[in-house]
């Protein structure tokens, strides 16, 4: 998703291209792990949203 071929290379065209997942001991290690990887990963026009553990967090919290 997000990506076509142009010239034969692979290039973003919008949207979501790359799913970065990692683990811990807790969910807020495995954010902080996979957000260490996360800025590794770059490339013209990249952003990334910072909330997607979030919800699980403060699930999480309450438990």
């Amino acid at each position: 998703a997000g990506t076509q071929r142009v010239d034969g290379e692979v290039v973003n065209t919008g949207g979501r291209v790359l799913g970065v997942t990692a683990m811990g001991d807790s969910i807020s290690a495995a954010k902080l792990q996979a957000y260490k990887a996360v800025r590794k990963i770059r490339w013209q026009g990249a952003w990334c949203r910072k909330d997607i553990s979030d919800k699980a967090l403060v699930t999480a919290d309450k438990a």
